[in-house]
């Protein structure tokens, strides 16, 4: 197989993957940035970003990495948007600063961020029993907050279907952990 259909087949692939993913990761911006135009340069990203991913390997689980790459896209402009209000900051009061600095930090110890993490693993081990379909179902649903007509719409399934996964989930969820307060 020659260089030009190797280009080709990436093309073809790259093409697959804007049919499937663009509706999902415009949602799965838009809900986390302050505009539609931001949101389109976000997922425009993710496909540059894939593409250089498929030029390099195999890629085996297209969904994982899709979002694992707009959810790296998304840190990495949030940070740039710390760094740009850090910067912001050091011109006011430092008295400001250090009230606005200390109300921040107080929800965020590290204790905390490792607790949430663990809970996050521990809840998504629960999930995998359920079988992949499941899991990516409820994470779209309630990590996510994807309607259930997009989820559906996106795996080929009615309405109805993607319910009966969420309300699955969440009973076993719910067996398995109980309800946390």
């Amino acid at each position: 197989m020659g260089a030009g259909s190797s280009q080709r087949g990436e093309k073809e692939l790259l093409t697959r993957f804007d049919a499937r993913f663009r509706g999902p990761l415009m949602s799965f911006f838009l809900r986390r940035v302050s505009n539609r135009t931001d949101a389109e340069d976000l997922t425009q990203d993710v496909f540059i970003r894939l593409a250089g991913v498929v030029e390099r390997e195999v890629v085996d689980d297209p969904d994982a990495l899709v979002f694992k790459i707009a959810a790296n896209l998304l840190r990495d402009r949030g940070r740039r948007g710390a760094t740009r209000a850090i910067a912001q900051l050091a011109e006011v009061d430092d008295h400001m600063v250090s009230a606005l600095t200390r109300e921040f930090l107080e929800d965020r110890t590290p204790e905390r961020v490792l607790l949430a993490r663990v809970e996050i693993s521990e809840v998504l081990r629960a999930l995998d029993e359920l079988g992949e379909l499941t899991k990516d179902i409820y994470v779209l649903f309630r990590l996510e907050a994807m309607k259930q007509r997009e989820i559906a719409a996106l795996h080929g399934l009615t309405v109805k279907s993607v319910e009966k996964h969420v309300m699955r989930a969440t009973l076993h969820l719910t067996l398995r952990f109980g309800a946390r307060q």
